[in-house]
């Protein structure tokens, strides 16, 4: 796929994913990533699909402030297309509760969120 079609595409899945998880936490999501990194010259925009996962500190990164977890939508790579940082442990309950119900998978691999 060419670079501005992959751009695109995933600009286009980044806008949907931080539209439904803005509904959810009140305008916080933030844009992630568009383009899926492929160690080759190959172009390729972020999966349709949404997986949730919450990151923190136990998962290898370090976190800017100590206000609880990132949340990332991601596809089934593990590319973050949306995120909200700050969420403390009874909104995380609270939200795994609404993806749980909304049919949102818990992504279970390694999170890629942009630096």
């Amino acid at each position: 796929m060419q670079y501005f079609q992959a751009l695109k595409l995933g600009q286009k899945r980044v806008a949907s994913s931080r539209e439904y998880l803005n509904t959810l936490t009140n305008g916080k999501a933030m844009p992630a990533l568009a383009l899926v990194d492929t160690k080759s010259n190959v172009w390729e925009a972020v999966g349709e699909e949404n997986l949730y996962a919450f990151v923190d500190e136990s998962a290898g990164f370090i976190l800017t402030d100590n206000s609880g977890y990132i949340l990332a939508l991601v596809d089934k790579s593990g590319s973050s297309k949306t995120i909200v940082q700050g969420v403390t442990k009874t909104q995380k309950e609270n939200l795994e509760k609404i993806f749980e119900k909304d049919n949102i998978q818990k992504f279970e691999g390694k999170v890629i969120l942009p630096v």
